[in-house]
């Protein structure tokens, strides 16, 4: 059974740094391109970062350039989202997403939320 487990989340205040962790199963974590979205209330699901295969390549939103860093580790099986200078505006649900050739999956999203 494919399966993607984020941790990591909680409550921060704005400044603060978070890492959210990302392990997967069932399924060659190698051969998948993995990424982070997060969705607010009332808003549709943004991209926040990805990163290749490999780990070579690395791409983020414009909103969270500078601030956040994806790796992963696939002796691991685990993808990470180091996340520092955090703002209000980054709280919402973040989930973890898995993509090779026509096949996608999806974590259940853990929450982030930013806030004095």
């Amino acid at each position: 059974q494919v399966q993607l487990v984020e941790s990591g989340g909680g409550l921060v205040q704005p400044g603060g740094s978070l890492r959210l962790s990302c392990v997967a199963s069932g399924f060659t974590f190698s051969n998948y391109g993995m990424a982070w979205f997060r969705q607010a209330p009332g808003k549709e699901r943004e991209f926040v970062s990805g990163i290749t295969w490999s780990g070579r390549q690395t791409n983020y939103a414009d909103s969270v350039k500078g601030r956040f860093t994806m790796s992963r580790d696939n002796a691991k099986n685990t993808a990470y989202l180091q996340m520092s200078s955090l703002k209000p505006e980054d709280t919402a649900v973040y989930y973890c997403n898995a993509r090779h050739s026509v096949y996608e999956y999806w974590g259940q999203g853990i929450q982030v939320t930013v806030s004095s």
